[in-house]
C-alpha cells in the first residue's frame, strides 16, 4: 500500500474507533466524545496498540504517515488555542476583579502547590525529569499541569449542563479565563531561554507593536475580512514565537488573546470551535497518544497518575472552598465551581505536549499527566450534575 492509502486507513481508525466506543458504550454521562477521543488516542499509541501488535502498529503509523498526521495536529491545535484566546473575557474579569482574582488565584494556586509537591517527590527518582529541565522548571511545569482548567472544554460541558449563559456559568468562565492567562504566562517563563533572551525580548516587543497595528486594522474591516486576516495573523504569531524559542503555541494563544470576541458573530465562533473539534482535533488526540510510553512500568506510572490526580482534585476543591468562605458563597456552589474547574483535557494536554517537546518532562511523565487529565475531566460532569440539581431545587424552594 502507498503512504496515502495507509494515511487514509489511519484516518478511518482515528474517526471510527472513538465514535463506536462513545455511541455503543453510551459514555456521554461520564465521558463525552472528546474524552473518548483522547482515551482512544492513548490506546492507539505505542504503549497499548504498539505493545500488543507491534508489526501492525509499525505498518499503519510509519514515519511518513506520522509526519502527515503531526502536520494536521499542529494546525488543529493552533486553531483551537487561537479560538480559546479570542474567547477570553478579560473585560469581565476586570469588572469583577475582586471576585475573579480571589477565586481564580485560589483555584489555580492550591492545586499548583500540591502538584508541585508531588513533582518534587518525582524529581528524586530518575526517568521523570526531561533532559533540558532545571528542577524548578520540572516542578513548576508539573504543578501547573495539575492546576490547569481547559476553557474550551469547560464551555462544552456547561452547554451540556445548560448553565453556560446563566450567571454562575458566566462567573466560572471568568475564573477559567484568568487561569488561562496565568497558564500561558507560566509556560513562557518556563520556556525562557537565557541563551536566546535577545530573540525572545525582540519577539515580545515586535508582537506588542504589531498587535497595536493589527487591532486598529481589524476594527476597520468587515466581519468576513476579519476571519481571513485573523487566520493570517495566527501563523505569523506562531512563527515569531517559535523563532524566538517560546514555542509556536504561545504565539497562537497570544494571537487570539489580543482579539476581541465581539468582533465576530458568537454563533459563527461556536460553530468554528465545534468544527475544529469535529474535523481536526481527533488527529491531535491520536498524535498525542503516539507519544505515550510506559518505559518505567505500569505500576510507577499508575502511582504517579494517582498522586497527581489527588493533588489536582483536592487542590481545586480546597481552593474554591476557601474562596467561597471568603466571598460568602453557599457550600454547594463552591463545590459545583470546584468540580467544573476540574476540566483539564485539551489545554492541559497542549501544555504538556509543549513541555515534552522542549525536554522539560519525559514521555513517561507525559503519560502520567495525560492519564491524570483524562481522569480529572471524566469526573467533572458526573460530580457536577447532582450538585447542580440540588442547587436548582434549593433555589426553587426559596422562590
Amino acid at each position: 500500500m502507498s503512504d496515502s492509502e495507509i494515511f487514509l486507513v489511519a484516518m478511518v481508525i482515528i474517526f471510527t474507533a472513538p465514535y463506536l466506543v462513545w455511541r455503543l458504550g453510551r459514555t456521554e454521562h461520564f465521558a463525552p466524545l472528546v474524552v473518548v477521543q483522547i482515551t482512544t488516542g492513548i490506546l492507539l499509541g505505542p504503549g497499548a496498540l504498539g505493545a500488543a501488535f507491534p508489526r501492525y502498529y509499525a505498518f499503519v503509523f510509519n514515519p511518513g504517515v506520522t509526519q502527515a498526521l503531526n502536520g494536521i495536529a499542529w494546525w488543529a491545535v493552533m486553531g483551537f488555542v487561537w479560538i480559546a484566546g479570542i474567547e477570553l473575557d478579560l473585560a469581565g474579569v476586570w469588572r469583577h476583579r475582586r471576585d475573579s482574582g480571589i477565586t481564580a488565584g485560589l483555584a489555580l494556586g492550591t492545586p499548583l502547590l500540591l502538584g508541585s509537591a508531588v513533582a518534587l517527590v518525582m524529581a528524586q527518582f530518575g526517568g521523570w525529569m526531561g533532559p533540558n529541565a532545571a528542577t524548578w522548571q520540572f516542578v513548576f511545569g508539573v504543578g501547573m499541569a495539575s492546576a490547569v482548567t481547559a476553557l474550551p472544554i469547560l464551555i462544552l460541558f456547561m452547554e451540556k449542563l445548560e448553565i453556560l449563559r446563566a450567571p454562575v456559568g458566566q462567573r466560572i468562565l471568568r475564573y477559567a479565563s484568568l487561569d488561562d492567562v496565568a497558564i500561558w504566562g507560566v509556560l513562557a517563563l518556563i520556556l525562557m531561554d537565557w541563551h536566546r533572551i535577545g530573540r525572545q525580548l525582540a519577539f515580545l516587543l515586535c508582537f506588542a507593536l504589531a498587535a497595536w497595528g493589527f487591532r486598529r486594522l481589524m476594527v476597520r474591516l468587515g466581519e468576513r475580512d476579519r476571519w481571513y486576516v485573523g487566520l493570517i495573523w495566527l501563523p505569523l504569531c506562531g512563527l515569531g514565537a517559535d523563532w524566538s524559542g517560546l514555542h509556536f503555541m504561545v504565539g497562537a494563544f497570544l494571537s487570539g488573546a489580543v482579539m476581541d470576541s465581539h468582533w465576530f458573530d458568537q454563533k459563527q465562533m461556536d460553530g468554528l470551535r465545534q468544527n475544529v473539534l469535529l474535523l481536526l482535533m481527533p488527529v491531535f488526540f491520536l498524535s498525542t497518544g503516539l507519544r505515550t510510553t510506559w518505559t518505567m512500568g505500569g505500576a510507577a506510572v499508575a502511582l504517579a497518575t494517582a498522586g497527581l490526580l489527588i493533588a489536582s482534585v483536592a487542590g481545586k476543591l480546597a481552593g474554591t472552598s476557601l474562596a467561597g468562605r471568603l466571598l460568602g458563597w453557599p457550600k454547594l456552589e463552591s463545590r459545583l465551581i470546584g468540580w467544573l474547574l476540574q476540566t483539564k483535557a485539551l489545554i492541559m494536554i497542549i501544555f504538556v505536549n509543549i513541555l515534552l517537546d522542549k525536554g522539560v518532562i519525559t514521555s513517561t511523565t507525559f503519560t502520567a499527566l495525560l492519564l491524570m487529565a483524562v481522569g480529572s475531566t471524566m469526573l467533572t460532569v458526573p460530580m457536577a450534575t447532582p450538585l447542580l440539581k440540588r442547587l436548582k431545587a434549593l433555589a426553587s424552594e426559596t422562590v
